[in-house]
């Protein structure tokens, strides 16, 4: 269904048992934060905060969950997308062999034609209401993390035009907020509005922005979708909700913005003016991401519907609402990736803890050695698959189920001769690299090969760890919990004091009784929670550049080769690393002691304790930086 606003999908969140509303006074500097990551760590609905200390309620949460991202893009199933478009681009291909087969197709390209955009003469509902005197701050806009620089607006569907030739850009870049007429705009380089910017400077021109929140969420979807620069996002938005966009022109600038949205912040950067410096803000990855300078973004105009909704959301340690955002993408991209570029592409994971770019688990049909390689290549050429970091490329399985992924790796890789490395752009949010935004990347054949790989059954692997942790005294512990299930992985807790440490010991454990059976070693700090995978994997993936963090052995006595991943938090002192490394994300002591008291007065249920508890261990300091000892 179309909504005809964000009060409609509101309304069906409230419908189907999806929204809690929380009437009492929460703050937006902190105290939303601490409550949201409660509810949406425990699957818990969409949270309606109504009283806000400002004039506008503020809506989280409202795509957090596998139900709630359906509903939000009006079908029934997530792959229900790409299956519309895999139909359309077969009916598009196929070949047409009289005059009326090729006439019987113009129903369907008008089907097409009627999904763009449509622009209207007036004004539209977003602009009910203009302010007489700007002011961003009288929004509530929210502080989301402590170490967080300010304020920021998080789900800003942010538009540009190219200025060579008027192609519309719909993006979302997070937006800090200085002063009332005043904010960040935080567009990475590698973004099709940042190669805007870069044309507006050259010639000397102010660049047009506007933006906008709320309306039908299919525009924050799209503002997020990995499209080609030449396909207009409002084109997706009118292919989902089978009807067109309906847009009108800003006040102050000659943008177009949807009619239906609930504000609109028109503005313009300026590419002569110096940058400002923005940030910290605690990012998807789990961890800050560091302040740095980015363009000034002046507010001329902002407009608001009648009681108009404030949408807000939270990143942070997934999972988070943006996991279902993700789920969302992977699920509708697959079909695009298989009709045009990699046919053999049969599914595609992107797990939770690998926070989009970190970890991608594709499934193919092999039909000759060396097509995952093959597949390897054409992925990390493709769009926004050029950030991705860890690629894990498969057959035969379900993908979606990790156990059955992590059975297949233990028996179907060697890795010596199975595990692959690249270079290339990597995600600037990466702070593992040891240049920015350019790092290295792997790949993992965990295809069936023709040559039988020996397997030592992973379950009769007896590893003796208080031997261990007395031999090796940096050893904090040893999870071995993967081998009791067959998988040939164990985690190993270390306390590092030397340089090249993780190194040495991987080369010494691995000659030891027992481990000298696994083929997979993953170091961590002994701060992190050794007992969940999940944690282990959320880290490493964090906190490796492949090239430089695993360490490959030949195969020794058992016929078995080794990998050793170093998924430790890397120093300059320890491991001669250059760059800042940010803070782990959780939230003040002093916030979750206020929500804790609060809780029962606020109506919010069940109590539920504050998932930054099991992460406190690994903050460092206070601040989003690191400070070495």
């Amino acid at each position: 269904m179309q909504f005809k606003n964000l009060q409609q999908f509101i309304d069906l969140l409230e419908k189907e048992g999806e929204l809690l509303r929380i009437k009492e006074f929460v703050n937006p500097n902190l105290e939303i934060t601490e409550i949201a990551d409660r509810f949406i760590k425990n699957d818990g609905p969409a949270l309606l905060f109504e009283n806000t200390g400002t004039d506008f309620p503020l809506l989280i949460n409202s795509m957090g969950s596998y139900k709630r991202m359906c509903m939000a893009l009006g079908v029934n199933e997530l792959d229900d997308i790409g299956n519309d478009i895999e139909a359309l681009f077969k009916k598009m291909v196929a070949p047409k062999n009289s005059l009326m087969e090729k006439v019987m197709m113009l129903p369907e390209l008008g089907k097409v034609a009627s999904y763009m955009p449509k622009t209207l003469k007036g004004k539209g509902e977003c602009q009910q209401v203009i302010m007489d005197d700007p002011d961003i701050t009288k929004l509530p806009v929210m502080t989301c993390w402590p170490a967080d620089g300010g304020p920021f607006i998080t789900l800003p569907v942010i538009h540009t035009l190219d200025p060579e030739n008027n192609t519309r850009n719909v993006g979302m870049y997070r937006m800090q907020v200085f002063g009332p007429k005043l904010t960040g705009m935080h567009w990475h380089k590698h973004k099709v509005s940042a190669g805007h910017f870069n044309k507006y400077k050259k010639l000397g021109k102010r660049m047009p922005v506007s933006v906008a929140l709320g309306g039908d969420p299919v525009y924050t979807y799209c503002a997020t979708a990995p499209l080609p620069p030449n396909v207009d996002e409002y084109l997706l938005a009118g292919f989902i909700r089978k009807r067109k966009v309906e847009l009108v022109k800003c006040i102050t600038n000659d943008l177009y913005v949807p009619a239906d949205a609930d504000f609109i912040i028109e503005g313009y950067v300026d590419p002569e003016e110096d940058f400002i410096f923005e940030g910290p803000f605690g990012d998807h990855t789990g961890y800050y991401s560091l302040a740095d300078y980015y363009p000034k973004f002046h507010i001329t105009c902002i407009t608001h519907k009648k009681n108009a909704v404030y949408p807000s959301t939270i990143v942070g340690i997934p999972p988070q609402e943006d996991a279902w955002i993700g789920k969302a993408t992977e699920r509708i991209f697959i079909t695009p990736i298989k009709l045009t570029m990699l046919p053999e592409v049969e599914d595609m994971e992107l797990p939770i803890e690998g926070v989009f770019h970190n970890l991608t688990i594709v499934k193919i049909k092999t039909e000759y050695e060396g097509h995952a390689q093959k597949v390897m290549n054409a992925m990390w050429g493709a769009g926004q698959m050029m950030f991705n970091k860890i690629l894990v490329i498969t057959d035969k399985i379900d993908i979606h189920n990790y156990a059955k992924v992590a059975d297949y790796v233990s028996k179907h890789v060697d890795p010596y001769n199975d595990i692959y490395f690249s270079a290339g752009p990597m995600d600037v949010l990466d702070h593992s690299c040891s240049k920015f935004a350019f790092g290295s990347k792997v790949c993992i054949d965990a295809t069936e090969k023709t040559d039988a790989h020996i397997l030592v059954d992973a379950r009769s692997i007896i590893i003796d760890t208080p031997v261990l942790q007395q031999k090796f005294p940096a050893i904090s512990g040893i999870n071995t919990q993967l081998l009791k299930a067959g998988f040939s992985v164990i985690a190993v807790g270390v306390k590092k004091t030397l340089p090249a440490q993780i190194e040495t010991l991987h080369k010494q454990l691995v000659l030891e009784e027992g481990v000298n059976q696994v083929k997979f070693i993953i170091y961590v700090d002994d701060v992190v929670e050794l007992s969940d995978f999940g944690v282990v994997t959320w880290n490493t993936a964090n906190n490796i550049d492949p090239r430089r963090d695993m360490i490959l052995s030949p195969a020794g006595k058992y016929g078995i080769s080794h990998c050793g991943i170093d998924g430790t938090r890397k120093t300059k002192k320890l491991d001669n690393f250059q760059r800042d490394w940010p803070n782990v994300i959780a939230m003040d002591a002093g916030i979750i002691e206020t929500i804790d008291r609060k809780w029962e007065v606020l109506g919010l249920g069940k109590f539920l304790p504050s998932p930054s508890l099991k992460y406190v261990g690994q903050v460092m300091n206070k601040g989003a930086v690191v400070i070495e000892n």
